[in-house]
């Protein structure tokens, strides 16, 4: 079989850059952007607190137990029309969100768009990797996409802002329609489709051990964030997922078409990049979720105004995302980078959002730690997601693609249930020890956003530790020779 770098670049491959990069920033905005529209959403069709979650949930769960079998598919039957038919499958089911008349039929539209997502997230980001194989300009190319990557949770705040304060929530599901429709028509024009000439079988067992085990998982931190960690669903599904995801690993060694080769995360490269991008999505989940609520409960913000107050680091994404790739990258390598942006995370964290107080400014302590930060992401998600794909066949470009997507989203929920647990633990315990002073809602609020910023700090330690020990010294993405294993450069 040839290896990824043995395919000639395509000729129109900026033209696909600008399409995939399209495809890949209506993905990740869509969880931020509907994450705006939710009080007002919840105003309209006159759903419950306690079930207000499930509208994220069903998206995280089946996007994330789905996300191998859709890289697979993509590997078996060509990219092309896995990626068309995500972004279609993707537009319906948004617009099907935007009509609906109740709860039930929001939260069965975000299902589905966690589906279609499952099919067009692996899709964009293998065909990136096939387009630019044989390329000088992969780094580029995978700077670009990997600022929109990191960027795209704050523009969704932005645009989500804007469209609920300007028309309603029902847009923050209709504007995706306005998004996909064309990217799949250009993507008829500019893809060419390339299946895999053996079509081997598919492995049936590792699918469902890889899609139960992954939604058990999803499913036992969200019901940890919700409900408690001593939650005999919470522990059940944990265990559950734990148990068959050690099934999957065990039966992939033995199946003759595995779903997921195991030398992809064997590989002390790829397998450092995987974890750098697990730790770091569950560490920076803490600055959307807390930084919103701090701007606009304590600094009396507007949705639109706290989207606005994120763009100094959108900026500098998009600005030191491809400066990185290109010009710092060859010099350093990728494991340099990610030690400078675990550090650079961790400084954000511990200096800056860690000291709120209810006398904290924006200009003061939080715009400061941002920008931090918007030079810190970059250095850890653009060598991230190039070594993630770096030197894999292909045809098996696909699953390594949806293993970073899997990354992304399993860490993306770990974040989420310890932070917020971790959160509203700390309020209440403030609320307990300090009853009757003056301003304690809002105080034991901040003590509790601060807490979770110490334990982010923690996690990007956690980040730090993986890249020094993990990755390799030498790796350098663009003198990787065609074909070449990444793991021989280390």
């Amino acid at each position: 079989m040839p290896a990824a770098g043995s395919h000639t670049a395509e000729p129109n491959r900026w033209a696909v850059l600008a399409l995939l990069g399209v495809a890949q920033l209506m993905v990740v905005l869509d969880s931020t952007i509907v994450n705006i529209a939710l009080p007002s959403a919840q105003e309209d069709l006159g759903f419950s607190t306690e079930n207000r979650q499930w509208v994220v949930t069903a998206y995280a769960l089946a996007f994330g137990s789905l996300l191998l079998v859709g890289g697979k598919l993509g590997d078996l039957f060509g990219r092309k029309w896995t990626f068309v038919g995500g972004l279609i499958g993707f537009s319906a089911a948004s617009v099907l969100g935007g009509l609906a008349p109740n709860f039930e039929v929001l939260v069965i539209a975000r299902a589905l768009q966690g589906v279609f997502g499952a099919l067009l997230a692996p899709s964009a980001l293998s065909l990136l990797t096939v387009t630019f194989a044989d390329s000088p300009d992969r780094a580029k190319a995978f700077g670009v996409f990997a600022a929109v990557a990191t960027a795209g949770a704050s523009v969704g705040l932005l645009l989500g802002g804007l469209l609920t304060d300007i028309l309603s929530w029902r847009w923050c599901l209709y504007v995706n329609l306005l998004i996909a429709i064309p990217a799949a028509f250009f993507a008829l024009r500019l893809i060419s489709n390339e299946a895999h000439p053996q079509r081997p079988r598919i492995d049936w067992l590792g699918v469902v051990l890889a899609c139960v085990g992954l939604f058990a998982i999803v499913f036992g931190f969200s019901k940890a964030e919700t409900d408690s960690w001593e939650s005999a669903v919470t522990i059940g599904s944990l265990a559950a997922g734990v148990v068959l995801l050690v099934a999957f690993v065990l039966s992939q060694r033995r199946s003759a078409n595995p779903l997921l080769p195991l030398h992809i995360v064997w590989d002390r490269a790829r397998g450092g990049a995987y974890a750098s991008i697990a730790i770091a999505g569950s560490s920076v989940f803490a600055v959307f979720l807390f930084l919103t609520f701090f701007m606009q409960r304590d600094l009396g913000y507007s949705p639109l105004k706290t989207g606005v107050a994120f763009l100094p680091m959108t900026a500098l994404i998009f600005i030191m995302a491809p400066t990185l790739q290109t010009k710092v990258l060859p010099r350093t390598g990728a494991r340099v980078l990610i030690i400078t942006g675990m550090t650079l995370g961790a400084i954000s964290m511990l200096a800056f959002f860690a000291q709120l107080s209810p006398s904290s400014t924006y200009a003061a302590n939080v715009l400061p730690g941002l920008l931090i930060l918007g030079i810190g992401m970059p250095c850890i998600f653009a060598p991230s997601f190039a070594t993630a794909t770096l030197g894999v066949d292909r045809y098996e470009a696909g699953v390594a693609s949806a293993m970073v997507n899997t990354c992304q989203q399993v860490g993306g929920a770990v974040g989420t249930a310890v932070l917020s647990t971790i959160f509203a633990s700390s309020a209440s315990n403030y609320l307990t020890d300090h009853a009757g002073a003056p301003g304690l809602a809002s105080a034991a609020e901040i003590h509790g956003y601060t807490t979770a910023f110490y334990v982010a700090t923690v996690m990007f330690g956690v980040g730090l530790i993986v890249a020094i020990v993990v990755l390799p010294r030498r790796l350098r993405p663009q003198q990787q020779p065609a074909g070449e294993p990444a793991a021989e450069l280390a």
